[in-house]
């Protein structure tokens, strides 16, 4: 089914939800009011998703098994990401494995796009244009594919995000869809298979089983106060080692992290709740905060505003 959407957003978890091909959990780590948009584009068999946010973030993703994404930066002036510990910049992307599990960290503004076949297709496509099958590779690495091919990958990926803001009733026609997706999956598979001379790095696998312990560890205790030793301990590895691994993934360490995480699950808490029978109090409690003029203090810096004005600011509508 051919269909392109255009959204812009106010809001993190609306903007999480909305992207598609998986599962995103968005932690917001800087002040400041939330802006993003995002376009998506379903073709006959690609699927094509652009998406932009103002604030630093560190982004947790589970990709779909049924596809063959890769991710790139979608402005060449921004700066490099974080990526499961591997740093990535514009003029580069990332080939994913198989249902991959990974993270995200970007500083300040961040444009970003995302392209996906079923495997099936991509060994096809891979066979018919470059004369070999393509498969998903084992472990998710990235490319610098060959300047050009790059370049024309991006200009055909910013056309196709600014048709579906202007004219998205343009991309359901059988023909100008055709057209669109066949230049894409060819300048695809040219960026894939053109990176010979090209650097290609690799996630470093200890570190991603690491991280993917903690998050378990995380998501069984939920809003209980974790510290830094029992973590550990639990975990089976060293502060030093712990403090890296989150360096890398989330460009924070562990404690920090963790912190981070409730703070913005207490302002969900306020901004969903009804001033009428909560209190600041009970919900801050609620998520482990218990020096109130110490959380008040923080919240206010974190999130520009005091507790008690989240709490009695009536909920506005942010998807149009």
């Amino acid at each position: 089914m051919r269909q392109s959407t255009a959204f812009q957003f106010s809001d993190p978890d609306e903007y999480q939800a909305a992207v598609r091909g998986g599962s995103q959990r968005l932690l917001v780590t800087t002040k400041g009011r939330f802006e993003a948009e995002l376009t998506w584009t379903e073709l006959e068999r690609l699927k094509v998703q652009r998406g932009s946010a103002n604030l630093s973030r560190i982004v947790h993703v589970a990709n779909d098994p049924k596809r063959a994404p890769i991710l790139f930066l979608s402005d060449v002036n921004q700066r490099s990401m974080r990526h499961s510990g591997l740093e990535v910049a514009p003029g580069e992307l990332v080939f994913y494995r198989e249902g991959s599990t990974d993270r995200h960290q970007t500083e300040g503004p961040c444009r970003w796009g995302s392209i996906s076949l079923a495997p099936e297709d991509l060994a096809a496509a891979g066979q018919a244009i470059a004369g070999r099958e393509l498969t998903v590779p084992k472990a998710t690495h990235v490319l610098r594919p060959a300047r050009q091919s790059m370049i024309r990958l991006m200009t055909l990926h910013e056309a196709v995000g600014t048709l579906a803001k202007a004219a998205p009733n343009a991309l359901a026609k059988p023909a100008t869809a055709k057209a669109v997706e066949q230049e894409l999956i060819r300048t695809m598979i040219a960026c894939l298979t053109g990176h010979q001379l090209a650097d290609v790095r690799w996630q470093p696998q200890l570190h991603i089983r690491i991280i993917a312990r903690f998050e378990e560890y995380m998501a069984k205790r939920k809003f209980k106060p974790v510290y830094l030793a029992e973590m550990c301990s639990g975990l089976g590895v060293s502060e030093r080692t712990l403090r890296t691994c989150c360096q890398e993934h989330f460009g924070v360490g562990p404690v920090r992290y963790l912190w981070l995480r409730r703070m913005h699950l207490v302002r969900r808490a306020l901004e969903l709740a009804n001033p009428a029978s909560s209190n600041v109090t009970a919900l801050a409690t609620d998520y482990g905060f218990w020096e109130l003029g110490r959380f008040s203090v923080e919240y206010r810096a974190l999130f520009g505003e005091s507790p008690r004005d989240a709490l009695r600011r009536p909920s506005e509508p942010s998807v149009h």
